[in-house]
């Protein structure tokens, strides 16, 4: 009570977040024509068991890296106890057709990671495959407001119509997904859970090329994308971050919980300690602990006017990722807000040349 009496009176001296909910809504009837991908195509080439290792004793997991180099595992809600998980995605089921092109066709889906159901949207270009394949990481959306596929749909219908097969991930508790408890939702672990699950659902496709897998995640999703990189070295060949968030956990706790949900904030304090009574659980958060683990190229965009995640984050977090010896590159667009208005097409268009080279399309 004594913490949720503080936040909540933090919470009345703050300017409320929206935390990463701006992210443009899907329009059916189609946006400017700035926004258009490309018209040259690819060419086709010829909670269940979210509970991990308390111990700090290594053991074998899903990662592709040694388990006896994984750093020691100090609480079981940490990235060092999902590194030794080896989390498994089923098969894509379609459960509805939602949309088709001249160049692509989208069903509605679900796929399971570790028997919990996850929903998504797929869509899978024209022609022979197999096709590259991205899968997309959204951005904070309230739950209760959530549909199927939001928060992407854009870069969606960009990368398919380039030639990728796209699996947009709703995350465990959003649309058709299965629940998810307070704590895997605020970690974010869960979400990372159903992400890496996500990359393995689409190598099961044979459609897919398995050996040339891409992860993109804006904003939360941003955060979601390092997550995977630090946990599961080799799960993807690229990835990109756009907007993101800090990968310093705290960061986002300050920017986003603590103004907006100072409750469930205040419950989390009282169930793990604050950052300063507990300084070691919360950098087993944060991917950048665990930067020097990531083995793929990253790119790394954002706008000097986002108001949301400020640029500031993805400076350092490029930094930190050069530092660890990552391939990371990192691409400003003046004057550009959170969501990317005026320059989404360009920053698209960096995304697909930057997952061709990577890809070997």
């Amino acid at each position: 009570m004594r913490r949720l009496v503080a936040l909540v009176a933090v919470a009345a001296l703050s300017v409320p977040l929206a935390a990463c909910s701006d992210e443009p809504v899907h329009d059916p009837a189609g946006g400017p024509t700035e926004t258009t991908p490309p018209a040259t195509p690819v060419p086709s080439p010829t909670e269940p068991s979210s509970s991990a290792p308390s111990s700090s004793a290594p053991s074998s997991g899903g990662t592709s890296a040694d388990p006896q180099a994984l750093p020691p595992v100090r609480h079981r809600v940490s990235l060092p106890a999902l590194m030794r998980e080896d989390v498994e995605g089923g098969r894509l089921r379609r459960t509805a057709t939602l949309a088709a092109t001249d160049r692509w066709r989208s069903w509605a889906v679900t796929y399971t990671v570790d028997g919990a159901t996850v929903s998504g949207e797929l869509l899978v270009p024209r022609g022979r495959g197999p096709f590259p394949a991205v899968v997309l990481n959204h951005g904070y959306i309230d739950p209760a407001i959530y549909t199927l596929g939001r928060g992407l749909s854009r870069e969606q219908e960009w990368l398919a119509a380039a030639g990728f097969v796209v699996l947009h991930t709703d995350y465990r508790g959003h649309a058709g997904s299965d629940p998810v408890g307070d704590v895997d939702r605020e970690s974010r672990l869960a979400y990372t859970r159903d992400a890496i699950g996500a990359v393995r659902a689409l190598e099961r496709e044979p459609y897919v090329d398995g050996d040339r897998l891409a992860m993109l995640g804006r904003s939360m999703g941003g955060g979601v994308t390092l997550n995977a990189l630090v946990a599961e070295p080799g799960l993807v060949d690229a990835a990109v971050v756009f907007a993101s968030v800090s990968s310093r956990f705290v960061d986002n706790i300050r920017q986003f919980t603590e103004p907006n949900r100072p409750e469930e904030l205040a419950a989390y304090y009282d169930r793990f300690g604050t950052p300063r009574e507990n300084p070691r659980f919360y950098r087993d958060l944060s991917s950048r602990t665990y930067f020097d683990r990531v083995t793929e190229p990253v790119l790394v965009l954002h706008g000097t006017a986002d108001d949301t995640c400020p640029i500031a984050w993805s400076r350092e977090t490029h930094r930190l990722l050069r530092e660890a010896g990552a391939d990371a590159e990192l691409e400003v667009y003046e004057g550009e807000g959170h969501a990317f208005g005026p320059r989404f097409g360009d920053s698209m268009r960096r995304t697909v040349e930057f997952l061709r080279v990577q890809l070997s399309v």
